[in-house]
């Protein structure tokens, strides 16, 4: 049979209509809704408790975080497990020291299974329960025993501590003694650099008659003697620290012509310092070197010191090999004659009013011709005071045990530091501080009053005679303290290398060296073929 044309035949009748779709769709959207909303509500009344009991439970948790506590509990299982751990560590090191090496490894497993244990405790903030407790203490109890048993009883176990505690203290002494010594040899050692250096402009003062010919027209200068000008003096055998001292200062300084640097040295450097202050230019400044040697009148008939530089008992004290004496008494520089120059200033240079000292390990920072305005009501010697701390008191210095100390002299009174010194040499002169130097240097020929530097006569010298200056004039110990703050330092007009770490030897403290090397001419000739030599 034939189908009729599309356009005759019949339409389609329709299952469902749209209405019925609409509404069986919002039938099912209203469906899920539900869902959702019960599905949340159910939720929320399962969370609510278990945050309840997380609560609580954290609560409980810190309620027993205190192992402390526990572990010093007398009846704790942790306490008893703790105390059987170092019963049987002291057992491990006698069974070593018996070659029972299979007990050493037993105890040894024990305790670090005890130590886990209690590591385990401590985290989970809960006590030790008897069961995981009693396998350990059970074995720990018969390894002891067994211990025992091999005669290492607790009597055994007490001298062993007490011969190993003996034998650390003695290689404890022992190291620290060749450390001082060590550090001491470093600091009396004299680098191979700078004995170079020495050599080089020895031979330049020797080969170059000009400049022999200057310094014999420098010593006769109206300047050296003019009290208008700064004056500073330096006492020192080492030319390149004694070059950072002068180019700090006068670096630093607001009319470097109006400074005046007077150097004394020996006799072996004498040339070598010659040589370098003259060559170098140093802004303008006037420089004066001068020879200890050809000081006639420091002998032995006015200078103690001289003296005992001759005397047989006081070169054995210093430079001998008596075990009775710290390595660090045994210096020779503390009974250096140039080290003792500082006593004779108002000798050397008899026409000054008023002078600087400058040790040289120092650098300067600031201008310090301020120093010469300071009125010190008559003192003789200004200077920083240290007793900030109790050490540098007179006490720590000096034998109060002595009468002649103790009837003179308050122990509590405050020490100060050489290094940055203005002396007033007219007040010096009225005085009298070269006698009572002297007179002291005589009573300690035996050297029972103190026993080593110039400080300590220093102090008796001028006691009475001194005035305390602000803090920051002089900072002390970039030679020894690795601690001093940035700003103390950066505040400070003069920072001082004292201790054995001195920035030329091979063991400065690295952070202070760049503020000496600052004022060293890394370019000259000469310090460039002496550093690579």
């Amino acid at each position: 049979m034939r189908r009729r044309a599309t356009d005759y035949r019949r339409p389609v009748r329709r299952r469902f209509s749209h209405w019925i779709c609409a509404l069986l769709g919002v039938f099912v959207v209203a469906v899920l809704v539900l869902f959702v909303v019960h599905h949340n509500h159910n939720e929320d009344r399962v969370e609510h408790p278990v945050h309840e009991e997380d609560s609580r439970l954290e609560r409980d948790v810190h309620e027993k975080l205190n192992f402390t506590e526990e572990i010093l509990s007398a009846t704790s299982l942790a306490r008893q497990l703790a105390e059987q751990m170092t019963l049987a560590k002291a057992y491990v090191i006698i069974a070593k020291e018996h070659n029972n090496f299979y007990l050493a490894w037993e105890l040894s497993s024990k305790i670090r299974s005890c130590q886990l244990l209690l590591s385990k405790a401590a985290m989970r903030g809960r006590p030790i329960t008897l069961e995981e407790a009693e396998p350990i203490i059970s074995r720990l109890s018969s390894l002891i025993y067994k211990a025992q048993d091999a005669h290492y009883d607790i009597a055994t176990t007490i001298v062993t501590m007490k011969s190993h505690i003996q034998a650390l203290e003695e290689r404890a002494n022992a190291a620290t003694a060749q450390s001082t010594v060590f550090g001491q040899l470093v600091a009396e050692a004299f680098p191979k650099s700078l004995h170079c250096l020495i050599l080089k402009l020895s031979g330049d003062w020797l080969k170059r008659l000009p400049l022999q010919d200057l310094a014999n027209e420098q010593r006769n200068s109206p300047r050296l003697v003019d009290n208008n000008l700064y004056h500073f003096c330096v006492f020192s055998d080492n030319v390149l620290a004694t070059s950072v001292v002068v180019n700090s200062t006068i670096s630093n300084a607001d009319h470097s012509k109006q400074i005046v640097f007077h150097i004394v040295t020996n006799g072996v450097t004498y040339g070598a310092m010659q040589a370098w202050f003259l060559s170098n230019d140093f802004k303008g400044a006037m420089i004066e070197v001068q020879n200890i040697e050809e000081f006639s009148w420091l002998n032995v008939t006015y200078a103690p010191i001289v003296k005992q530089l001759l005397d047989a008992d006081s070169r054995s004290y210093y430079f001998g090999e008596n075990p009775d004496v710290e390595p660090r008494l045994r210096n020779p520089k503390y009974i250096a004659l140039l080290n003792h120059l500082r006593f004779y200033i108002p000798e050397i240079y008899p026409q000054l009013e008023k002078i600087v000292f400058l040790d040289d390990d120092v650098v300067v920072q600031k201008d310090l011709t301020p120093l010469f305005s300071l009125d010190l009501h008559g003192n003789v010697n200004g200077a920083v005071e240290t007793c900030l701390e109790a050490y540098h008191r007179y006490y720590k210095y000096l034998n109060f045990s002595n009468p002649i100390i103790s009837s003179k002299f308050d122990p509590q009174a405050c020490g100060w530091a050489f290094g940055m010194n203005v002396f007033d040499l007219v007040a010096w002169r009225k005085a009298n501080v070269t006698a009572r130097y002297h007179y002291w240097q005589e009573q300690n020929a035996d050297n029972t009053l103190w026993k080593l530097g110039t400080l300590p006569v220093g102090l008796l010298a001028f006691y009475g005679l001194t005035e305390p200056l602000d803090r920051r004039w002089h900072v002390l110990g970039l030679g020894y303290d690795l601690n001093i703050d940035n700003r103390l330092i950066e505040s400070a007009a003069v920072i001082h290398f004292n201790g054995n770490m001195k920035p030329w030897l091979k063991l400065p403290i690295g952070r202070y060296k760049p503020l000496w090397e600052r004022y060293i001419n890394l370019s000259h000739p000469y310090i460039q073929d002496c550093a690579t030599s």
